[in-house]
């Protein structure tokens, strides 16, 4: 019997579920201050730049029909891919945490019968979703979907039809860290997308649809966050639910939309560790990252992502520029040695240059500087030979 693929449709349904969430909307939010053009601009011009990158690096996995973390061993070798799978299995958890946080205390601030108790409640979701498995999840996913669907155009008429801009106050954020901060989302997926393009029937297609879907949705996430503090003057969204009397139409926008966020980071930490090795199996390691993420939520101060978020940048925008010179500029789509010392130091020197960025403002942000420098520096070192290849 052969394999199961995922079709185009799924793969879109996936990466729908994807932007569908509340740390958007909370991140979307901060772009208040710059006023709702500049702030559109800002987050539309992050997102092309995020998205673009989000295409290239599902389309390597889709091509070779290996997860993200294999692909990475055809760059850094088995053993040099072992960092990155070790750092995405810590941004994994992390994501895991910091989701069931969000969607807890914002389903707390509807019905409040305590944040721990949602959290536990929400866990237990992304643990049946796991249970359930990536590839049967086609109809599960079109009935959660199409519900969260409708609920966040409700959304989206409660916010924008409330009235005229508010002077929104607070700390200033300056051009080039909000687009920054709108590449953030998408480069976030960077270390997943392959585990989901691998199993596509159309690994382009689903590639396509699957970057496109999640840009447009991202954006609208973005939008009504920051939609929200301008023409309500609330950045609670929980609270601008319970103004216009949404309740539990409110409640299961967060539970579902947090769900189906996070089941793809639960679910991608399982495909990771098994690259770590092969005794470990992938559904069991993602429940317990669930379970972890949980403990995470409930225990830890998560509220701030700001400084994870540029975190996540500053480690994998250098990796996949890495990566995408490898495979579609010097065509090499085999698993180097067991360590390519070349790319690993180009690594190390892209992670130093974006924390360098970081003190810059730079128009377009500093992930696609860095990732030019990067894939400028693999290029230089294949033209001097400092490369070792098959």
């Amino acid at each position: 019997m052969s394999e199961r693929r995922t079709s185009v449709f799924e793969n879109g349904l996936i990466w729908f579920g994807a932007a569908v969430s509340i740390a958007e909307i909370i991140t979307g939010t901060y772009f208040a201050p710059l006023g709702f053009t500049k702030g559109l601009t800002a987050v539309l011009i992050g997102h092309i730049i995020g998205c673009t990158m989000l295409f290239f690096a599902g389309l390597i996995g889709g091509k070779v029909r290996k997860s993200a973390m294999e692909t990475a061993k055809m760059s850094f070798g088995s053993k040099g891919a072992l960092l990155f799978s070790v750092l995405n299995i810590i941004q994994l958890v992390g994501w895991t945490a910091i989701m069931i946080f969000d969607g807890g205390l914002a389903v707390n601030g509807i019905f409040d019968i305590g944040n721990w108790l949602w959290c536990i409640v929400i866990g237990a979701l992304i643990a049946l979703w796991i249970m359930i498995g990536i590839k049967n999840l086609g109809k599960v996913n079109i009935v959660a979907i199409g519900a969260l669907f409708v609920l966040t155009i409700i959304l989206s008429f409660v916010i924008f039809g409330s009235g005229s801009a508010l002077n929104v106050s607070g700390e200033g954020m300056t051009f080039g860290a909000a687009v920054e901060l709108s590449v953030a989302m998408p480069l976030s997926w960077l270390p997943l997308i392959s585990d989901y393009t691998r199993e596509a029937k159309e690994p382009v297609k689903a590639t396509a649809i699957s970057a496109v879907t999640y840009g447009a949705v991202s954006c609208w996430m973005y939008i009504i966050g920051m939609g929200a503090a301008i023409f309500t003057g609330e950045s609670d969204i929980a609270q601008i639910m319970v103004k216009a009397g949404l309740g539990i139409a409110g409640l299961l926008i967060i539970v579902f939309s947090t769900v189906t966020t996070t089941f793809l980071d639960a679910y991608s930490a399982g495909v990771s560790s098994e690259s770590l090795s092969s005794k470990i199996d992938g559904k069991w390691f993602a429940l317990a990252v669930t379970v972890i993420g949980t403990l995470g939520a409930i225990f830890l101060p998560l509220a701030d992502i700001t400084e994870f978020l540029y975190f996540i940048g500053s480690v994998f925008a250098p990796m996949i520029a890495i990566q995408i010179a490898d495979f579609f500029i010097l065509k090499q789509n085999k698993e180097a040695d067991a360590f390519n010392i070349c790319n690993l130091i180009i690594w190390f020197i892209g992670f130093v240059v974006y924390r360098l960025l970081m003190r810059v403002d730079i128009i377009v942000g500093n992930t696609l500087p860095d990732m030019l420098i990067t894939i400028a520096l693999c290029i230089a070192a294949a033209k001097i030979g400092l490369k070792e290849r098959r």
